[in-house]
């Protein structure tokens, strides 16, 4: 576990080679360190040293009360720090996926980028705004509610809307018991999130990959890529055509192969 500025306890957890190049991954809404199993169990990622961690609200991690914890980006920002001074990972590339881009843009909003050789966006949120965040007003409302079948039935819906080809039932069935231990105050917070992708992206130098899925029904590909393009011209971006909003559980090999080249050209190994 690492501490937070604020107190929160994060859960992390380690694999790979520990004297590898390190590379933190930064997981979605609703999910937990266990989605990046494919990356933890790949050869082609075994060469790294891969902390992964859980998000406040989420998994092992502290779930605190209330909206002022969640509802300010910075505090998100300073998890991410936590986790990379805790761990004492030297210059790590970041990976976060969907809400973990907004923890990315934030940690770069906030602290630079001179702690890390680079970062990728994995189907990233850059900002909550309409036309990136795909409408979907139903479910949202239903993940607020204050009914316990309604609500769970919300995180369904939420989670199936991940996947453009949904996997196996195991690790469908894993992901939903992810949603179920999420703090009910995170989702009823993170609509008014801040987002400071704006300062974030702007002002970073390492290099960006942007990996996403050309169906991704949460959010919207294009209009997505061409607001962080506008940002940073100097982005590189990769469209998976027939994969969701989960690009890196719906096509693993291929996204698997496409970071492990990402991490060898941005850590120089």
């Amino acid at each position: 576990m690492v501490t937070s500025k604020d107190g929160v306890k994060l859960a992390v957890q380690e694999s790979g080679n520990p004297n590898g190049p390190p590379v933190i991954f930064i997981h979605g809404l609703l999910g937990s360190r266990l989605n990046w199993e494919a990356q933890v169990q790949s050869p082609e990622l075994r060469q790294y040293r891969i902390i992964t961690y859980d998000l406040r609200g989420h998994g092992l991690s502290d779930k605190p009360s209330g909206a002022e914890p969640y509802r300010d980006g910075r505090h998100w920002a300073d998890d991410l720090d936590a986790v990379i001074q805790g761990s004492h990972a030297t210059k790590p590339v970041v990976v976060g996926w969907s809400l973990g881009g907004v923890v990315i843009s934030n940690y770069l909003a906030t602290y630079g980028d001179h702690n890390i050789n680079g970062a990728v966006y994995v189907d990233g949120v850059v900002e909550l705004a309409p036309g990136q965040i795909v409408d979907h007003p139903e479910v949202y409302r239903d993940m607020n509610s204050p009914d316990l079948k309604t609500h769970l039935d919300g995180e369904r819906t939420f989670i199936g809307l991940c996947f453009n080809h949904r996997p196996d039932v195991g690790t469908f069935d894993r992901l939903l018991a992810n949603g179920a231990l999420a703090s009910w105050d995170m989702q009823r917070e993170i609509p008014t999130m801040t987002v400071f992708a704006a300062e974030g992206l702007s002002k970073a130098h390492v290099p960006l990959l942007f990996i996403y899925g050309g169906r991704d029904a949460l959010v919207d590909t294009p209009t997505t890529l061409a607001r962080a393009t506008a940002l940073n011209p100097r982005i590189m971006s990769k469209v998976y055509p027939d994969a969701g909003h989960a690009s890196f559980i719906e096509e693993p090999d291929r996204f698997n192969h496409d970071l492990a080249e990402f991490l060898t050209s941005a850590s120089g190994k």
